[in-house]
């Protein structure tokens, strides 16, 4: 198999050991899920409950009129005991439904259906009603995505999992081969896509060959082996390694007729369409050199994640979780990321819920954590270097850094997808995708102003 890739990047340690060997394992319920009604990108969902409410798992609880936005679902049998504004991964306090968990769970039973014979129109509402968006963090509708303007020849399915750390998508690749080629299939159905790629890692061979194996005889459908090199599952980059197609700068990957779909994605799509299974769960990898208890986790959605370090041990070397606390001795643990190392975001408390993006939950010792404060640029040109986007990151943080925001956007801000590379080898230290968001925070809010 010949390896394919892209231009620039960098190549980052894999620390995928703690994890890759271990299947999916069911994380226990909480007693309490909190459930934000904003999980995606678009408008957010208006709550349909209210405190006092009885609700069902696979219960939709939330939900939009408008097009890019999708509905949210119960996660477990319980009472909603609020709604009301509830802190996230991002810090940001988001409307949310929280509900006490009933003791006794019934294993959901879901319809059974032909995915086969859906039409392309069935297939989408079904997506639609799932409440499923873009797992791999990015979090946009799906539904959304599957109606381009423009015709789409293929599909690529994003196998990279080309993060540090995580695994999930590795272990649903071997688990569930024949649910991830389904769930490719029918999205290639929905917008009429002849072809299907899988562009997977080449350090993931045991994955290769399952789905080699599982694609025996199909025509349209092929596995393509990528480079380990980060960020190789970013949309462009992957799309120029799999297919020698370049997206042009400012637009989307349906300019040069391909979709982009991850793994966890076309699995709940397979799961919407052949069981009206609606998004109320995901697979996520626990891992870091601080976790007492590495995994691949099955995950409830709404689950905080102070349950899933209790439920997994606590810190290594610390004492063991109760159930009022989680200790965090500082000489033990510097910092807790959700999702991955390169793009997640970093914690401040433990009460945030897992979400239909948490890729991730990472837990990294002292020594794992850059320390110093940034310093003034200087100018080495790192990260123009390996800019996978082809930007001047030096030149977007200084003028962030100044408040001169149209200026940063001159250079390409609005352009970067936050990989994080410019971060990872500046000398610095210099927190350049900080820059970044705050620059896309100002410009959205000065140009809703203008309007």
């Amino acid at each position: 198999m010949s390896v394919r890739t892209f231009q620039r990047g960098a190549f980052l340690p894999h620390y995928k050991e703690f994890t890759e060997s271990e299947p999916v394992s069911t994380l226990s319920l909480p007693p309490e899920v909190v459930i934000p009604l904003q999980q995606h990108i678009g408008a957010p969902s208006k709550a349909l409950v209210a405190a006092g409410d009885k609700v069902k798992v696979g219960q939709k609880i939330g939900e939009s009129s408008a097009f890019v936005s999708v509905p949210v679902h119960s996660s477990v049998n319980g009472t909603v005991i609020a709604v009301e504004p509830r802190p996230t991964f991002t810090g940001a306090s988001v409307e949310s439904v929280v509900i006490a968990v009933d003791p006794e769970q019934e294993e959901p039973q879901w319809p059974e259906q032909d995915h086969t014979a859906l039409t392309k129109e069935e297939i989408k509402e079904a997506i639609k009603e799932a409440g499923i968006v873009g797992m791999g963090g990015a979090a946009f509708p799906t539904h959304v995505k599957l109606s381009p303007p423009k015709p789409i020849d293929t599909i690529v399915i994003n196998a990279c999992e080309c993060e540090p750390f995580l695994t999930c998508d590795h272990r649903l690749m071997l688990e569930r081969t024949f649910d991830l080629v389904e769930g490719a299939t029918l999205i290639a159905r929905v917008v009429g896509a002849e072809n299907i790629v899988f562009g997977v890692e080449i350090n993931k061979p045991d994955a290769i060959e399952a789905l080699q194996k599982r694609i025996a005889g199909e025509k349209n459908i092929s596995v393509v082996g990528l480079a380990v090199k980060y960020p190789q599952g970013s949309e462009k980059q992957l799309i120029k390694a799999t297919l020698d197609r370049e997206v042009p700068p400012g637009k989307l990957p349906l300019e040069v007729g391909v979709v982009v779909q991850n793994v966890a994605t076309a699995v709940a799509v397979f799961e919407a369409c052949r069981f009206k299974k609606p998004l109320i769960e995901r697979v996520l990898t626990y891992s870091g050199d601080a976790a007492a208890n590495p995994g691949n986790l099955k995950v409830r959605l709404g689950t905080p994640i102070k349950h899933v370090l209790k439920e997994r041990g606590g810190i290594k070397g610390a004492p063991p979780p109760t159930d009022e606390d989680v200790p965090m001795p500082p000489h033990l643990v510097g910092k807790v990321i959700m999702g991955g190392p390169m793009t997640g975001w970093a914690q401040s408390h433990l009460d945030a819920p897992v979400v239909k993006g948490t890729s991730g939950i990472l837990l990294f010792s002292p020594a794992m954590v850059v320390k110093t404060a940034h310093s003034d640029c200087v100018r080495c040109g790192k990260c123009v270097d390996h800019c996978p986007m082809f930007l001047y990151p030096n030149y977007i943080g200084l003028y962030a850094e100044r408040g001169s925001y149209e200026r940063a956007a001159d250079w390409g801000a609005l352009d970067c997808f936050e990989c994080g590379i410019c971060v990872y080898v500046c000398p610095a230290n210099r927190p350049i995708v900080q820059f970044v968001r705050e620059t896309k925070r100002e410009i959205a809010a000065a140009r809703a102003k203008a309007k």
